[in-house]
């Protein structure tokens, strides 16, 4: 039998500004910023040369305000919307139009900031910063979830020809975070319109993490990211730009050390994972003797806690099952090839030409 103590506090309102302004300097000032701000975070958008920092505090219960956050991505959109968006995303990965990419981010980055993401004052509109509320309706959001109406949904149901991506998500600690991004910066300003793909969906995210003795946890205070991009339907089809996410991945997870999170990665990021966790040993021993039938495992999760590359095989790479070390990994009868990073020459990644 074991048993469980939860903590409980007083109930408290939150104070959210979000200050969309340009991108310099985040890997010298993101320290300061989580210090400063209990709840704060900060979403780079690589192609648009912008970096949202959300000012976001405890304020006194009698504060005004009755606000809550229904983020964008998360609100209820008609079926046909959300398959339409899906549809163009195809025509314009098939069309290799990253200038149509970039187009699209564009708007999508000009409506978050008229909307302010999500955040509606007193529950209705959004009509200015700062946005105040209730600490319940303001951590929560995910609306889509509610809707009544036949013809909505969450964009990414898979009951309908929706949203279909990948989510990358590591942890870095604080101390090797910063140069982290000068070499994403590097990547980017090679070729700027090429990181219009994760600028369609949230761009890169940027949170904070304290300390945990936890076998699982961040050993020291860390910051995790977290990206979205275009995932094909078909898992032998290559993707615009697929290159460029490969090494952004293979940066976090080789060249820093990242951890990952263990449901939002591809394959690949789990290489070794067991060497990055000194309790690691730990968490196998509880994990065998809370469950010693594994009833909660499966081959997957067996495989990743080995952190052991499968087998290879031809197109292994574009769903990050592998990482490509021959051009078969890859997709060349669509002209992509095995090859070396641009920034980080240890990568080796997926590169149309």
């Amino acid at each position: 039998m074991y048993a469980v103590k939860l903590s409980l506090e007083p109930r408290f309102k939150r104070s959210i500004t979000y200050n969309f302004t340009d991108d310099a300097n985040i890997e010298d000032v993101f320290t300061d910023h989580a210090k400063q701000y209990e709840f704060a975070d900060i979403t780079w958008y690589p192609s648009k040369n912008t970096a949202v920092y959300r000012y976001d505090s405890r304020v006194p219960l009698n504060a005004s305000g009755d606000g809550i956050y229904d983020f964008i991505g998360f609100q209820a959109n008609s079926i046909l919307i959300s398959e339409s968006v899906r549809g163009a995303e195809k025509l314009l990965e098939n069309a290799k139009n990253v200038n149509g990419k970039c187009l699209t981010a564009a708007t999508t980055l000009a409506f978050k900031k008229l909307t302010g993401n999500g955040l509606k004052n007193n529950g209705m509109l959004f009509t200015g910063y700062p946005v105040v509320g209730y600490q319940g309706k303001i951590q929560t959001s995910g609306s889509c979830l509610y809707s009544t109406k036949f013809d909505n949904s969450c964009a990414w149901d898979p009951r309908i020809k929706g949203l279909f991506f990948y989510e990358s998500t590591a942890f870095f600690p604080a101390s090797k975070f910063g140069d982290f991004i000068r070499d994403v910066r590097k990547l980017r300003d090679l070729k700027p319109e090429n990181f219009c793909g994760i600028d369609n969906y949230n761009g890169i995210l940027i949170r904070f993490i304290k300390a945990s003795d936890a076998y699982l946890g961040q050993a020291e205070d860390s910051v995790v990211i977290d990206f979205n991009y275009y995932r094909a339907n078909d898992a032998s089809t290559p993707r615009l730009n697929q290159d460029v996410w490969e090494e952004v991945e293979q940066l976090a997870f080789f060249k820093y050390g990242a951890k990952p999170h263990w449901a939002k990665n591809r394959k690949l990021a789990f290489l070794d994972v067991q060497k990055k966790y000194p309790k690691f040993n730990q968490f196998i021993a509880a994990k065998q003797q809370l469950d010693p039938q594994s009833v909660f495992s499966s081959t997957w999760s067996d495989e990743i806690l080995n952190g052991k590359e499968s087998e290879k095989f031809d197109g292994c790479a574009l769903e990050g099952q592998c990482i490509c070390t021959e051009d078969k990994h890859c997709s060349p009868q669509n002209g992509y090839y095995c090859k070396q990073g641009l920034i980080y020459t240890d990568a080796r990644v997926c590169r149309y030409s």
